[in-house]
């Protein structure tokens, strides 16, 4: 009997692996990896590591869920070391849970190796502390669609006005959506708003406004998945401590000259 590592990738910059996770990476004869990881990674991989792309995009699946844990199951029955590398944190809007709920069921054994998660580390390196003494003590991070066919999970009226920071995942594509309602029930809509593409990544672009223009924005903008929403007054800080972007610049400054 094998054993299967579901492992944390962070949210895009390479470096950002835990010491563990990258272990995990290199002692396993399979890799099942999610759209979202930076492929560098898989570089660390042992020769003749098996690796098995399953990842997920807004409405295509290149494998199915149901087939996922299947494989995972099946992969360490013989004998192997199968590690499950996602995006951010396995247990974080990650589909962690569910792999480990079917991997007990099949009396697999497996460990979970967390990872730094995009609602945080995108906002960091967009200049946004989550948390910060003057202006938020609460943070929660959400999700921005809902499983199909369910009733609306989410408690609008809480998250108004309940919550000084919203870390929104995977919610572009329903921003208008999430605007209305966070209004409705009683965010202010002067509430600052940003938009962080490819959080992490060389290829990160940070859009704010309030959470009255920021739809608009958005769209003349032309930010879309994957990108983290953050709603809340932290977001004012970004004007003080933005720091990666302004890397980026000074990189690209550097090369040319």
């Amino acid at each position: 009997m094998g054993k299967v590592y579901l492992v944390g990738a962070g949210p895009g910059d390479p470096e950002l692996i835990t010491v563990k996770g990258l272990k995990a990476i290199q002692e396993a004869d399979v890799i099942l990896y999610d759209r979202l990881i930076n492929k560098k990674l898989l570089t660390f991989a042992k020769e003749g590591t098996e690796l098995i792309f399953c990842g997920k995009s807004p409405n295509h699946h290149h494998l199915q869920q149901e087939t996922i844990n299947y494989l995972l199951v099946n992969q360490a029955k013989m004998g192997k070391i199968v590690t499950r590398l996602k995006g951010g944190d396995p247990f974080v809007f990650g589909r962690g849970g569910e792999e480990a709920e079917f991997l007990a069921k099949h009396n697999v054994a497996f460990e979970i190796v967390p990872g730094v998660t995009s609602g945080i580390a995108a906002p960091a390196y967009a200049g946004i502390p989550v948390t910060h003494r003057d202006y938020s003590t609460s943070f929660a991070v959400v999700t921005g669609h809902r499983k199909n066919g369910e009733c609306e999970e989410i408690k609008w009226e809480a998250l108004a006005k309940g919550i000084d920071t919203l870390a929104i995942y995977m919610g572009v594509s329903n921003l208008p959506y999430i605007q209305k309602q966070l209004i409705q029930h009683g965010k202010s809509p002067n509430t600052p708003v940003a938009l962080i593409h490819w959080g992490t990544t060389n290829d990160q672009r940070t859009v704010t406004g309030t959470l009255e223009t920021i739809v608009e924005i958005t769209l003349r903008e032309k930010i879309e998945n994957p990108s983290m929403i953050l709603v809340g007054e932290v977001v004012q800080l970004r004007e003080k401590i933005a720091w990666f972007e302004e890397k980026l610049k000074q990189d690209t400054l550097e090369v040319s000259s």
